[in-house]
């Protein structure tokens, strides 16, 4: 910061009265907002022009250069604009030095010098690349997940970022839709308390450290029920469904004090999220009593001209403030309208200036005020990204998120001593697929792969055949280009390599299968209707398993998958999604044994893509399924019920669930239960089990589910070890938005299910008077 600059800033916040800043506890209530900083806002608000606070709603994507021989008009008008104030946030800006520039533009020529807040899709990781949300979700370990996202944190803000447009806590029930990859998965417990984790490392105890950055829950609401999981499509679901399935996610995000929420690009039963008044006004900001900010998704204010639901981008401003949306993502609509709208009383003051006051208040908990640099750190952008540290948090978390489907015959863990193994497939000796779709600033290439994970665990007397066999895609970019907004070409026709695949498989004596989704099959705007093997890989598939039977699927993918093919005549499969930096390493430690799978899928994986939307908290209808009658509810060409179950994850060992007991049957809504059930590791060797507890209301105002996840705990257990675990089950776990409107525990019976994933058997009866 230059001396003249740091000094007129220094003025200008004594000359209004500022104090230091404080510590802000993450938390929804107003009784325990920072009053510092409300005085701070209001003063600031108070010194600002009206163009001045329509600039803080406004959001640019600033990629290149703005100024320059080579800058555009448009870049040129938007360089003046941030000088003059009149640009609330940038996003797509990425390092200190870009940062830096962009924010001197402000505070070296704009009068009140209030900073930029600098945002950018942090998905899975920046440098450092942990699995993709979907896999991550599937370790079912919070700390791990508030770990990961921590470590992403602080190699942002290293980077001079300071707002990333995560967690995603969308539910999703459809495989076909591809931005099934970003989230936790179908269950709205699941998405609740992982997207509490991933809030809490990204954010930490207190915005105003340089090491954590603001965090965004998105997309509210309803994305994730896309009709047949097409993106951006429409969703039409009931009231009860939006309180009961949609929203608790996000409840759960904004009382845990998530500074941002992003709206979606659906519409809800008519009426676009962007301009959804009852969502974002009367229920996010009023019912749930939220003080941050939401931003559009990029481009959705104007996009509700599309939808029929505004005639021009002005209209769409208008409806967009005055449902509560704040801040104007790449839609130019408020800084060309507000103004006039103001004027025209089409929308008030008071709404643009609660707009402005929250995304002051983010502002100042950051502690851009008082350090609008504090993000500028060259040392830092040195030394805290991509580190062995970090990376080691990436091999933890790759292992403990991978699933074992099926192990046969015991096929797997593989000895480190074996005399073969042949590694065939696509994603065989791939560097840069495990990295994944929305990679932040991944460097192309720079993943382990399974080649170099599993030489890095066998004997140096094993003999490694590595053939990729086929190629999954015809290339469309170049190598290393980025390949986000770019269609795929799938290969059908190359089969050159195939027959040196089977020749490898044949001297094996086992055969890791690497085949799957290439990282781009899933993410925004990859919505697919097949969800097998494409391209020629089911062609491969069958002509190594004519000549060697001992095959591990070491499945690569963003979404469930159709395995049922693979799953008649395979011994053994590991879901390996797309696990990031240490993806190869993470496989090889759990192929070789040295960690025992834990991980436990996230999602329903289905017998055939017919199936879908597939979820396993399904309401019953007055025909439940019957597998001798037609008329009932169940297909007449498969089996209703998933190729593997919500929850299910195999282990090296195995668990037994037994003494499962209450302290009492009957209770009012206002006490509390405690069951408990005695888990034994009952195989041969140690390892770590997840114990899901799932309810079922059995009479309601309203159908309820047939099940449903309100708790889980990860133990660890040695063989032959019995652990007694316990859950209390009070009005939190009990209680549902009813046919009232309002959430409550209405009396009845209730069952509690304890066990292994969802389609456990194990039950408890209670009631409620």
């Amino acid at each position: 910061m230059r001396i003249s600059t740091k000094i007129s800033f220094i003025i200008f916040i004594i000359g209004i009265g500022f104090l230091s800043c404080h510590k802000i506890e993450n938390t929804t209530e107003n009784s325990s907002l920072n009053k510092e900083i409300e005085r701070k806002v209001d003063s600031v608000l108070n010194l600002m022009t009206l163009e001045e606070k329509i600039g803080q709603t406004v959001q640019y994507s600033v990629g290149g250069t703005l100024t320059g021989p080579g800058s555009s008009s448009s870049s040129r008008d938007k360089h003046e604009k941030i000088k003059k104030g009149q640009v609330g946030s940038l996003l797509n800006v990425v390092s200190v030095a870009r940062v830096r520039e962009m924010q001197e533009l402000v505070m070296e020529n704009y009068r009140l010098k209030i900073p930029l807040i600098f945002a950018y899709d942090v998905i899975h990781g920046l440098k450092t690349i942990f699995p993709i949300p979907l896999g991550e979700s599937a370790s079912w370990d919070l700390d791990l997940m508030k770990q990961s996202a921590a470590i992403a944190a602080k190699e942002s803000a290293a980077s001079g970022l300071n707002w990333t447009f995560a967690p995603m806590i969308d539910v999703s029930r459809d495989a076909r839709w591809g931005r099934i990859m970003e989230g936790a998965g179908e269950d709205p417990y699941l998405n609740s308390v992982i997207g509490v984790a991933r809030i809490q490392g990204f954010q930490g105890d207190d915005l105003a450290d340089n090491n954590t950055i603001a965090a965004c829950a998105k997309h509210f609401a309803g994305y994730g029920f896309a009709e047949a999981g097409r993106e951006y499509s429409a969703v039409t679901v009931g009231e009860f469904e939006l309180h009961n399935m949609i929203l608790p996610p996000f409840k759960a995000a904004a009382k845990a004090g998530v500074a941002t929420f992003m709206n979606s690009f659906n519409d809800i039963d008519g009426i676009p999220a962007t301009g959804h008044r009852e969502l974002q006004r009367d229920i996010l900001k009023g019912d749930w009593n939220w003080n941050g900010f939401i931003v559009s998704d990029w481009g959705s204010i104007g996009e509700m001209r599309a939808h029929g639901f505004a005639k021009d981008k002005k209209h769409a401003a208008e409806i967009a403030l005055n449902a509560g949306s704040d801040m104007d993502m790449e839609s130019y609509a408020y800084e060309a309208s507000l103004a006039t709208l103001l004027e025209e009383d089409k929308i008030s003051l008071e709404h643009l200036n609660d707009a402005v006051k929250r995304i002051l208040r983010i502002k100042f908990q950051l502690g851009l005020f008082d350090d609008p640099y504090k993000y500028c750190d060259e040392e830092k952008e040195k030394n805290d990204i991509y580190t062995p540290e970090h990376l080691a948090v990436a091999r933890d978390a790759a292992k403990k998120s991978i699933v074992l489907l099926k192990n046969d015959h015991e096929i797997l863990p593989v000895s480190k001593s074996v005399k073969s193994i042949a590694i065939i497939g696509p994603f065989g000796d791939n560097k840069n697929q495990p990295l994944g779709n929305w990679r932040g600033k991944g460097t192309y290439n720079s993943a382990v792969s399974l080649l170099e994970g599993v030489k890095a665990k066998v004997d140096e007397n094993t003999k490694i055949y590595y053939e990729k066999g086929i190629d999954l895609l015809i290339p469309t970019v170049a190598p290393g280009e980025r390949q986000f907004l770019h269609p795929l070409k799938i290969n059908t026709e190359n089969k050159d390599g195939i027959a040196k695949a089977v020749a490898a498989a044949k001297k094996a004596e086992i055969v890791l299968l690497a085949i799957g989704e290439d990282a781009y099959q899933t993410g925004e705007g990859r919505s697919q209707v097949n969800i097998g093997f494409a391209g020629l890989q089911n062609e491969l598939l069958e002509a190594v398993y004519k000549v060697n039977k001992n095959i591990v699927l070491v499945l690569s993918n963003g979404r469930p998958m159709d395995l049922t093919r693979a799953n008649e005549i395979l011994p053994a499969i590991l879901v390996t999604w797309q696990l990031g930096s240490e993806s190869g390493n993470g496989i090889a430690d759990v192929l070789f044994g040295d960690y025992n799978p834990s991980a436990k899928l996230p999602v329903s994986f289905p017998r055939n893509v017919g199936q879908e939307p597939l979820y396993y908290n399904q309401k019953n209808t007055g025909r439940p399924y019957h597998p001798k009658h037609v008329t009932y509810a169940g297909y007449t060409d498969e089996e209703k019920s998933p190729l593997f179950p919500f929850g299910f994850g195999l282990s090296y060992t195995t668990f037994s669930y037994n003494n499962i007991k209450v302290d009492k049957e009957t209770i009012s809504s206002e006490e509390k239960i405690t069951l408990s059930v005695d888990v034994t590791n009952s195989g041969n060797i140690a390892g770590e089990e997840v114990v899901q507890l799932y309810i079922r209301d059995l009479v309601a105002s309203i159908v309820r589910p047939v099940k449903e996840l309100k708790g889980f705990e990860k133990i660890s257990l040695n063989a032959g070890e019995t652990k007694t675990v316990t859950f209390t089950i009070d009005k939190e776990v009990l209680q549902f938005y009813t046919i009232n409107k309002k959430w409550e525990v209405e009396a009845g019976d209730f069952q509690l299910f304890v066990g292994g994933n969802s389609a456990t058997k194990l039950v408890q009866k209670i009631t409620v008077e």
